[in-house]
């Protein structure tokens, strides 16, 4: 089962457009009022998306120990006490129940549900895990004028499985999902430099290049979000992602777990600079 999303492209970069200068706060107040239940990518510039992933508190300790070992696809920036849908750290006031636009509900590791709030679902037994995105270094990226093609197409970056492995935490194991932009030869060079500033959301790319070398098929036909064309002059260039904790969760099949809809991320008040090293 994936996930449709009933706008038009065009009407999706709109509202890309129309909330790109508003604040964490302010996106997070739409989307909790269900004006945005769309992809988050290009939206409040200068403050850091996150991916979600809520698990019961009896498999929290593997999944932290997970993030641990696997840093650069689940770079860990705020988790809850338990029974607790706000991420003081990352946002306070906000209430992880309400404030992503689609979320994903999995079942013995099959997708159950696609909700737009989960209040119906939460309870005192949760623990609610906030990670890095790549949202926030295309933001250093457009700066930098180098190109990120799902916003200039207006729509969900693409998401592909890979046959890299992740290191195993517990019962928790699984391949790793990478997100992918194509570049010119020169432009990637410039992009691993600005990137690779910014660890705490992926960092620099793992790979370049020939897709087949990590289990990438056909670049037409993405795991999760949407193709986006590349161009004879430009090559595909891979970052791990966030999402790769679904890929876990349909290989481990755990009982119950609740993550964000690939691309509809949490927004959170931590600057996107606030994120830079060096």
């Amino acid at each position: 089962m994936r996930p449709t999303l009933s706008l038009s492209t065009a009407r999706l970069q709109i509202m890309t457009d129309h909330f790109q200068d508003f604040t964490g706060k302010d996106v997070r107040q739409a989307i909790r009022e269900q004006n945005i239940t769309t992809p988050t990518a290009g939206m409040a510039h200068g403050y850091a998306q996150a991916n979600v992933v809520i698990t019961p508190r009896s498999l929290a300790f593997d999944f932290l120990l997970f993030c641990q070992r696997n840093p650069k696809p689940c770079p860990l920036l705020d988790v809850t006490e338990p029974g607790i849908p706000e991420p003081t750290k990352a946002a306070p006031g906000a209430n992880l129940c309400f404030d992503v636009p689609r979320y994903r509900v999995y079942q013995k590791g099959e997708l159950v549900e696609e909700p737009t709030q989960i209040d119906h679902l939460w309870n005192e037994d949760l623990v609610a895990f906030l990670l890095g995105c790549s949202f926030t270094f295309e933001s250093a990226m457009l700066r930098a004028n180098l190109p990120v093609r799902h916003l200039e197409v207006g729509c969900n970056v693409p998401m592909y499985q890979t046959n890299i492995p992740c290191t195993p935490a517990g019962s928790l194991r699984g391949p790793m999902v990478v997100s992918m932009r194509p570049l010119k030869p020169a432009q990637a060079i410039e992009a691993v430099q600005v990137t690779s500033r910014y660890p705490s959301v992926h960092g620099a790319p793992i790979h370049w290049g020939n897709p087949e070398a990590i289990g990438i098929s056909d670049l037409t036909k993405p795991d999760f979000g949407d193709a986006v064309p590349v161009h004879p002059d430009e090559i595909p260039v891979f970052w791990a992602c966030g999402v790769t904790p679904q890929a876990m969760v349909m290989e481990t099949k755990p009982d119950f777990v609740i993550t964000h809809s690939p691309g509809c991320m949490f927004v959170t008040d931590i600057t996107d600079e606030s994120l830079a090293v060096g």
